[in-house]
């Protein structure tokens, strides 16, 4: 025999299990999803920002020569040397992070431009002919200085388009991590409402009729005008009560 305990048991269990389902379903999306995120810092995010330390390095350089155009050595060649050497390290770290198609040729291209510009402002600058000379600085330098900063933005460009490639694929994922969720809202809203119908339909309903039957009870009746269908405690309640009224009948 069915009890009503378990079906109302069963019942709440399924629901509980929907959402727990959707639940995990969810839970593992958004693990997936924060991997993503964690995975594009490391990746694109760190090449990127070596890249703007580099064009900031570079710019400083270039900033350097000119003081040493004008004749301030000391000053020139102490921001030339800082600047040089955050710019290796942040050329390490690129080279180190290699991650999207291309970028290590983008990266030895940018190094061999950079050499070709270090090489130009190693040499004597302050007290030689070179001290002023515009013409010199315009034909001999600044291109190397473009070469290397053309490099360096196509190496920076790369990593900016996977990155929002990734971006793109991330907001589709997200997408998918909520859908889970939204699944069980609707499900146990839907669930609810069936099982809302058959608690009434079977619980609520045989037990209000059976209250009914015993408020028009009437001696002559002997048993309750009332027939519960199901095969639960509510059945066996319907039972007892007609027994105990046919044995009080006979008294």
């Amino acid at each position: 025999m069915k009890k009503l305990k378990i079906k109302i048991f069963a019942s709440f269990m399924l629901l509980i299990a929907f959402l727990a389902i959707a639940g995990t379903i969810s839970i593992i999306e958004f693990k997936k999803l924060s991997q993503s995120v964690h995975q594009i810092i490391e990746d694109n995010y760190k090449s990127i920002e070596a890249s703007k330390t580099m064009l900031e390095t570079l710019e400083r350089e270039d900033s350097g020569i000119l003081l040493l155009l004008l004749g301030e050595s000391e000053e020139g060649l102490k921001i030339i040397y800082t600047a040089d050497s955050l710019f290796l390290t942040a050329l390490n770290v690129a080279k180190n992070n290699l991650t999207e198609l291309n970028e290590e040729k983008y990266l030895k291209q940018t190094e061999t431009n950079y050499l070709l510009f270090k090489t130009k402002w190693k040499s004597p600058i302050a007290g030689t002919d070179k001290q002023g000379n515009i013409s010199w600085y315009k034909n001999d330098i600044h291109v190397h200085f473009l070469n290397t900063k053309q490099s360096i933005n196509e190496l920076m460009l790369l990593n900016q388009s996977s990155m929002y490639k990734r971006a793109t694929e991330l907001k589709e994922k997200s997408k998918r991590a909520i859908m889970p969720g939204i699944v069980a809202i609707i499900s146990a809203l839907i669930f609810s409402i069936i099982l809302n119908f058959f608690i009434t339909k079977y619980f609520v309903r045989p037990i209000s009729n059976l209250a009914d039957a015993v408020n028009n009870f009437r001696e002559e009746h002997q048993t309750l005008r009332c027939q519960i269908n199901s095969d639960d405690e509510i059945k066996k309640l319907e039972i007892a009560i007609n027994n105990l009224l046919f044995r009080l009948s006979k008294k």
